[in-house]
Protein backbone atom coordinates (compact mmCIF):
# COMPACT_ATOMS: atom_id res chain seq x y z
CA UNK A 1 0.00 0.00 0.00
CA UNK A 2 1.45 3.32 -1.06
CA UNK A 3 2.01 5.75 1.87
CA UNK A 4 0.64 9.30 2.36
CA UNK A 5 3.34 11.20 0.89
CA UNK A 6 3.23 8.21 -2.45
CA UNK A 7 -0.22 8.62 -2.81
CA UNK A 8 -0.49 12.21 -2.92
CA UNK A 9 2.88 12.82 -4.94
CA UNK A 10 4.01 15.29 -2.33
CA UNK A 11 7.47 15.18 -3.63
CA UNK A 12 6.76 15.96 -7.28
CA UNK A 13 3.95 18.49 -5.95
CA UNK A 14 6.54 20.52 -3.62
CA UNK A 15 8.81 20.70 -6.13
CA UNK A 16 6.37 22.37 -8.48
CA UNK A 17 7.15 26.05 -7.27
CA UNK A 18 10.24 27.74 -8.46
CA UNK A 19 10.15 30.90 -7.81
CA UNK A 20 11.93 33.17 -10.43
CA UNK A 21 14.07 35.70 -8.47
CA UNK A 22 15.00 36.14 -4.63
CA UNK A 23 11.67 38.13 -3.61
CA UNK A 24 9.65 36.65 -0.21
CA UNK A 25 6.39 37.10 -1.89
CA UNK A 26 6.71 35.23 -5.26
CA UNK A 27 6.56 31.71 -3.78
CA UNK A 28 2.83 32.83 -2.39
CA UNK A 29 2.35 33.92 -5.51
CA UNK A 30 3.07 30.58 -7.19
CA UNK A 31 0.90 28.81 -4.34
CA UNK A 32 -1.87 30.84 -4.79
CA UNK A 33 -2.25 30.06 -8.73
CA UNK A 34 -1.17 26.68 -8.92
CA UNK A 35 -3.69 26.08 -6.57
CA UNK A 36 -7.02 27.73 -7.92
CA UNK A 37 -5.96 25.63 -10.98
CA UNK A 38 -6.23 22.33 -9.09
CA UNK A 39 -9.49 24.07 -7.33
CA UNK A 40 -10.50 24.91 -11.28
CA UNK A 41 -10.66 21.17 -11.84
CA UNK A 42 -12.01 19.98 -9.21
CA UNK A 43 -15.25 22.60 -10.32
CA UNK A 44 -15.10 20.79 -13.57
CA UNK A 45 -14.90 17.56 -12.62
CA UNK A 46 -17.68 18.61 -10.40
CA UNK A 47 -20.23 20.64 -13.38
CA UNK A 48 -19.27 17.56 -15.58
CA UNK A 49 -20.92 15.17 -12.61
CA UNK A 50 -23.74 17.42 -11.89
CA UNK A 51 -25.25 17.38 -15.83
CA UNK A 52 -24.56 13.36 -15.80
CA UNK A 53 -26.82 13.24 -12.68
CA UNK A 54 -29.60 15.53 -14.44
CA UNK A 55 -29.89 13.16 -17.07
CA UNK A 56 -30.80 10.39 -14.81
CA UNK A 57 -33.05 12.57 -12.94
CA UNK A 58 -31.02 11.50 -10.02
CA UNK A 59 -32.01 15.00 -8.47
CA UNK A 60 -30.60 14.32 -4.82
CA UNK A 61 -27.04 13.45 -5.44
CA UNK A 62 -27.36 16.60 -7.89
CA UNK A 63 -28.02 19.19 -5.38
CA UNK A 64 -25.40 17.63 -3.30
CA UNK A 65 -23.06 17.67 -6.01
CA UNK A 66 -24.01 21.55 -6.53
CA UNK A 67 -23.43 22.04 -2.78
CA UNK A 68 -20.17 20.94 -3.56
CA UNK A 69 -19.39 23.36 -6.07
CA UNK A 70 -20.42 26.50 -4.49
CA UNK A 71 -18.49 25.75 -1.27
CA UNK A 72 -15.81 25.42 -3.92
CA UNK A 73 -16.49 28.84 -5.02
CA UNK A 74 -16.94 30.41 -2.23
CA UNK A 75 -13.40 29.31 -0.85
CA UNK A 76 -11.58 30.70 -3.95
CA UNK A 77 -13.69 34.16 -3.56
CA UNK A 78 -12.30 34.12 -0.27
CA UNK A 79 -8.53 33.20 -1.01
CA UNK A 80 -7.99 36.50 -3.31
CA UNK A 81 -8.33 37.87 0.87
CA UNK A 82 -4.39 35.98 1.10
CA UNK A 83 -3.43 37.56 -2.20
CA UNK A 84 -4.25 40.67 -1.12
CA UNK A 85 -1.66 40.31 1.67
CA UNK A 86 -0.02 40.97 -0.46
CA UNK A 87 1.44 44.38 -1.38
CA UNK A 88 1.65 46.52 -4.67
CA UNK A 89 5.46 47.13 -4.28
CA UNK A 90 5.94 42.95 -3.21
CA UNK A 91 4.26 42.40 -6.71
CA UNK A 92 6.08 44.94 -8.87
CA UNK A 93 9.06 43.19 -7.54
CA UNK A 94 8.73 40.38 -9.60
CA UNK A 95 5.99 41.44 -12.04
CA UNK A 96 8.03 41.73 -15.13
CA UNK A 97 9.55 38.52 -15.24
CA UNK A 98 5.79 37.05 -15.56
CA UNK A 99 6.32 38.55 -18.87
CA UNK A 100 3.22 36.88 -20.97
CA UNK A 101 2.15 35.23 -17.58
CA UNK A 102 -1.33 36.17 -17.02
CA UNK A 103 -4.47 34.77 -14.74
CA UNK A 104 -6.13 35.62 -18.17
CA UNK A 105 -4.39 33.29 -19.93
CA UNK A 106 -5.85 30.23 -17.41
CA UNK A 107 -7.15 27.92 -20.05
CA UNK A 108 -8.75 25.93 -17.25
CA UNK A 109 -11.00 28.64 -16.17
CA UNK A 110 -12.10 29.24 -19.54
CA UNK A 111 -13.10 25.98 -19.65
CA UNK A 112 -15.26 26.44 -16.81
CA UNK A 113 -16.87 29.80 -18.60
CA UNK A 114 -17.78 27.67 -21.27
CA UNK A 115 -19.81 24.81 -19.27
CA UNK A 116 -21.42 27.34 -17.76
CA UNK A 117 -22.52 29.16 -21.03
CA UNK A 118 -20.54 31.84 -21.47
CA UNK A 119 -18.77 30.95 -24.64
CA UNK A 120 -16.43 32.71 -27.61
CA UNK A 121 -14.87 31.28 -30.14
CA UNK A 122 -12.31 34.05 -30.22
CA UNK A 123 -10.78 32.69 -26.26
CA UNK A 124 -10.46 29.54 -28.48
CA UNK A 125 -8.61 30.79 -31.33
CA UNK A 126 -6.49 32.91 -28.97
CA UNK A 127 -4.19 29.47 -28.15
CA UNK A 128 -1.78 27.46 -31.06
CA UNK A 129 -3.60 24.73 -32.34
CA UNK A 130 -1.13 22.38 -30.97
CA UNK A 131 -1.57 23.47 -27.47
CA UNK A 132 -3.13 20.90 -25.80
CA UNK A 133 -5.46 22.98 -23.66
CA UNK A 134 -6.93 24.07 -27.15
CA UNK A 135 -8.16 20.63 -27.47
CA UNK A 136 -10.26 20.46 -24.27
CA UNK A 137 -10.93 24.35 -25.55
CA UNK A 138 -12.54 22.97 -28.13
CA UNK A 139 -14.19 19.98 -26.95
CA UNK A 140 -15.86 22.47 -23.96
CA UNK A 141 -17.20 24.58 -26.76
CA UNK A 142 -18.60 21.58 -28.76
CA UNK A 143 -20.62 20.59 -26.21
CA UNK A 144 -23.95 21.44 -24.60
CA UNK A 145 -23.23 23.43 -20.78
CA UNK A 146 -24.77 23.22 -17.13
CA UNK A 147 -27.80 25.31 -18.67
CA UNK A 148 -28.75 23.10 -20.79
CA UNK A 149 -28.57 20.02 -18.88
CA UNK A 150 -30.90 21.91 -16.79
CA UNK A 151 -33.22 23.00 -19.47
CA UNK A 152 -33.46 19.55 -20.32
CA UNK A 153 -33.87 18.08 -17.23
CA UNK A 154 -36.91 21.17 -16.56
CA UNK A 155 -38.51 19.88 -19.87
CA UNK A 156 -38.22 15.94 -18.26
CA UNK A 157 -40.11 16.81 -15.49
CA UNK A 158 -43.07 17.50 -17.72
CA UNK A 159 -42.58 21.42 -18.07
CA UNK A 160 -43.08 22.89 -21.88
CA UNK A 161 -39.42 23.93 -22.46
CA UNK A 162 -39.19 26.23 -25.75
CA UNK A 163 -38.27 24.05 -28.51
CA UNK A 164 -35.62 26.66 -29.20
CA UNK A 165 -34.41 26.54 -26.15
CA UNK A 166 -33.68 22.55 -25.80
CA UNK A 167 -32.41 22.44 -29.63
CA UNK A 168 -30.11 25.93 -29.59
CA UNK A 169 -26.95 26.00 -30.89
CA UNK A 170 -24.86 25.28 -27.98
CA UNK A 171 -21.48 26.69 -29.41
CA UNK A 172 -23.64 30.43 -28.40
CA UNK A 173 -23.72 32.27 -25.32
CA UNK A 174 -27.15 31.60 -23.12
CA UNK A 175 -29.24 34.25 -23.78
CA UNK A 176 -32.63 35.31 -22.46
CA UNK A 177 -35.89 33.98 -23.74
CA UNK A 178 -39.02 35.33 -22.93
CA UNK A 179 -40.78 31.64 -23.28
CA UNK A 180 -38.62 30.14 -20.90
CA UNK A 181 -38.98 32.85 -18.48
CA UNK A 182 -42.49 31.73 -18.12
CA UNK A 183 -42.04 28.01 -17.61
CA UNK A 184 -39.20 28.91 -15.21
CA UNK A 185 -42.57 31.42 -13.15
CA UNK A 186 -44.58 28.36 -13.39
CA UNK A 187 -41.88 25.68 -11.85
CA UNK A 188 -41.29 28.40 -9.01
CA UNK A 189 -44.95 28.44 -8.19
CA UNK A 190 -45.87 24.75 -9.06
CA UNK A 191 -42.82 22.83 -7.63
CA UNK A 192 -41.57 23.48 -4.67
CA UNK A 193 -38.10 21.45 -5.25
CA UNK A 194 -37.74 22.35 -8.67
CA UNK A 195 -37.51 25.95 -7.28
CA UNK A 196 -35.35 24.72 -4.74
CA UNK A 197 -32.65 23.79 -7.77
CA UNK A 198 -33.10 26.61 -10.08
CA UNK A 199 -31.92 28.70 -6.97
CA UNK A 200 -28.97 26.45 -6.69
CA UNK A 201 -28.20 28.00 -10.46
CA UNK A 202 -28.43 31.18 -9.31
CA UNK A 203 -26.12 30.93 -6.02
CA UNK A 204 -23.90 29.31 -8.75
CA UNK A 205 -24.28 32.56 -11.16
CA UNK A 206 -23.72 34.38 -8.17
CA UNK A 207 -21.25 33.32 -6.70
CA UNK A 208 -19.21 33.90 -10.24
CA UNK A 209 -20.38 37.16 -10.36
CA UNK A 210 -18.70 37.57 -7.10
CA UNK A 211 -15.32 35.74 -7.83
CA UNK A 212 -15.40 38.80 -10.94
CA UNK A 213 -15.96 41.54 -8.62
CA UNK A 214 -13.37 40.16 -6.02
CA UNK A 215 -10.70 39.39 -8.81
CA UNK A 216 -11.16 43.55 -10.34
CA UNK A 217 -11.09 44.78 -6.86
CA UNK A 218 -7.86 43.00 -6.13
CA UNK A 219 -6.24 44.03 -9.27
CA UNK A 220 -6.91 47.68 -9.31
CA UNK A 221 -5.55 47.68 -5.62
CA UNK A 222 -1.98 45.67 -6.91
CA UNK A 223 -1.68 47.25 -9.99
CA UNK A 224 -4.07 50.31 -10.61
CA UNK A 225 -4.69 50.97 -13.93
CA UNK A 226 -1.65 49.17 -15.41
CA UNK A 227 -1.73 46.93 -18.29
CA UNK A 228 -2.37 43.32 -17.45
CA UNK A 229 0.86 41.39 -17.34
CA UNK A 230 -0.89 38.83 -20.09
CA UNK A 231 -2.01 41.88 -22.69
CA UNK A 232 -5.29 42.48 -21.50
CA UNK A 233 -6.15 45.81 -20.32
CA UNK A 234 -5.65 44.61 -16.96
CA UNK A 235 -8.21 46.01 -14.72
CA UNK A 236 -10.30 47.88 -17.45
CA UNK A 237 -10.82 44.42 -19.16
CA UNK A 238 -12.26 43.08 -16.17
CA UNK A 239 -14.63 45.87 -15.86
CA UNK A 240 -16.55 44.88 -18.81
CA UNK A 241 -17.26 41.16 -17.20
CA UNK A 242 -18.95 42.38 -13.93
CA UNK A 243 -22.90 42.02 -13.78
CA UNK A 244 -22.97 39.89 -17.02
CA UNK A 245 -25.17 36.69 -15.80
CA UNK A 246 -24.30 32.98 -17.14
CA UNK A 247 -28.53 32.10 -16.65
CA UNK A 248 -29.94 35.35 -17.51
CA UNK A 249 -33.67 34.02 -17.13
CA UNK A 250 -33.28 32.69 -13.76
CA UNK A 251 -32.61 36.96 -13.04
CA UNK A 252 -35.32 38.21 -15.58
CA UNK A 253 -38.10 36.42 -13.71
CA UNK A 254 -37.45 37.92 -10.39
CA UNK A 255 -39.96 40.96 -10.85
CA UNK A 256 -42.73 38.60 -11.92
CA UNK A 257 -42.80 35.94 -9.41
Amino acid sequence: MPTYWEYLKIEELLSLQKPTGEEHDETLFIIIHQSYELWFKEMLHELDYFQTLLAKKDLPRAFHTMKRVLTVLKMLVAKIDILETMTPLEFLAFRERLESGSGFQSAQFRELEFVLGHKRRAVVDHYPANYSARKNLDRRWSQPTVWDAFARFIAASGYAVPRDVLERDVTTPVTPSPEMQRVLIDVYRKDATLANLCERMVDLDEGMQEWRYRHVKMVQRTIGTRMGTGGSSGAEYLMTTLSRPLFPDLWEIRTSL
